[in-house]
């Protein structure tokens, strides 16, 4: 819609937001940063609610979106793709339209109810998504304008050509690279992680379970700006060239190699720092493998997402005692319970990929068997060739492709 001449201002301080941008006297800020010259609400609602780009974004009038429909571990049998009617944001609000969307080994334990028990179907899925702001609420407009780029995470939603995202919760990009979605929750878990649990410290060794994943290339990579000596496990290859070219010391592709045995005799001293995601058997093997006052990160345990249970099977009976004789830690870690980290950790992280020093792989599918994740049900296939273990660096789908002439990647 075409805006009025002239719009009443309040010249008060908007509430401030954790990650977010305004404009004031045209100054553009990032990451919190207070402009010069205070923000200000617009507090003239009597022409329109909100704000929506209907012709220069082509916004349909129905969209599709992957809907939670039953419990289960099996994410096709737990999700369906449904149309409805594009949404329209409220007063604190954007409207994204999606290019693209994160994949998440966390993906099916969501959509099998185990986050919060309390949810039942139906619920929208997916957490992370970049796109186009191509529609806003009033108080979002003191902040964003339709055309921005904006990175998001939150609980649901993302599976889906247009999603309503919260405008303290958008980060700005600048532009639209699919690297900077591997940062919000992949990177960030490593980031705070490392930060927070990990104390490390230059000489001590580490070790990075499905290193060659999403988070694991993170997790990598900060453990070796810290002066570590960095241990990353993999299944081909391929993989441990990847890990070797961000700065692995020792890649170990336990497809060929034994990993327990190789751990016992190249490094008799045991581990100083696991940065574990697997769980089973691997867990154990990580347990058995810390240094006296080792630190074991738990950040997931993917070989037992797809089971009934959600879990694999562990010898925990010895645990105690493994963990009080080499005065040994182990510690949980979920995202969502450090959030007061997050500003701090996407500031920087986005720091160092600007300036380079920063590897965000992705992958967008080009070398699965049926081609590139592009489109919406494509998720399903991303998921599934995530489980299968052939993804290199984090799995993204391709939304909406731009039409030709129109990419600005």
């Amino acid at each position: 819609m075409t805006s009025p001449p002239m719009l009443l201002r309040l010249g008060r301080r908007a509430a401030p937001s954790l990650i977010g941008r305004c404009r004031a006297a045209g100054t553009t800020t990032l990451f919190g940063v207070r402009p010069a010259v205070p923000r200000r609400f617009i507090i003239d609602t009597s022409y329109s609610a909100h704000f929506m780009d209907f012709k220069g974004s082509s916004i349909p009038s129905s969209m599709k979106k992957l809907v939670v429909t039953k419990l289960s571990q099996d994410f096709r049998e737990a999700v369906s793709v449904r149309t409805v009617a594009v949404p329209t944001p409220g007063d604190a609000e954007l409207l994204v339209r999606n290019r693209f969307v994160g994949i998440n080994a966390s993906d099916i334990n969501y959509s099998a109810g185990r986050y919060d028990p309390s949810v039942k179907p139906p619920f929208d899925a997916g957490f992370e998504g970049i796109g186009k702001v191509v529609g806003l609420g009033l108080s979002a407009s003191s902040c964003y304008t339709v055309g921005d780029m904006v990175a998001y995470f939150g609980s649901g939603g993302a599976f889906a050509e247009y999603t309503v995202v919260p405008a303290k919760e958008s980060v700005p990009v600048p532009s639209m690279k699919p690297e900077f979605l591997t940062l919000l929750v992949s990177g960030a878990t490593a980031y705070i992680a490392m930060n927070r649990l990990g104390n490390l410290a230059k000489g001590e060794t580490v070790l990075v379970t499905a290193a060659a994943g999403g988070t694991g290339q993170f997790a990598v990579q900060f453990a070796k700006q810290a002066g570590c000596h960095v241990i990353g496990t993999c299944s081909s290859d391929e993989k441990a060239g990847f890990l070797k070219s961000i700065g692995c010391d020792r890649p170990i592709n336990y497809s060929t190699e034994d990993l327990a045995k190789t751990l016992r005799k190249e490094y008799p001293q045991g581990i100083d720092v696991v940065y574990e995601s697997v769980g089973g058997s691997v867990l154990e093997l990580a347990v058995n493998s810390l240094a006296n006052k080792g630190r074991l990160i738990v950040i997931g345990f993917i070989s037992g997402y797809k089971t009934a249970a959600g879990i694999s099977p562990f010898n925990g009976g010895m645990l105690p005692v493994k963990l009080l004789q080499k005065s040994a830690s182990m510690r949980g870690f979920f995202l969502p319970h450090f959030i007061e980290d997050y500003k701090e950790a996407l500031r920087s992280m986005m720091q160092m990929f600007a300036k380079g020093e920063l590897v965000c792989e992705v992958d967008c599918g080009d070398m699965a068997q049926e081609g590139r994740f592009v489109g919406l049900e494509s998720v399903f296939r991303a998921v599934d060739y995530m489980y299968a273990g052939r993804n290199l660096g984090k799995v993204v789908v391709d939304v909406a492709p731009p039409t030709v002439g129109d990419s600005k990647l």
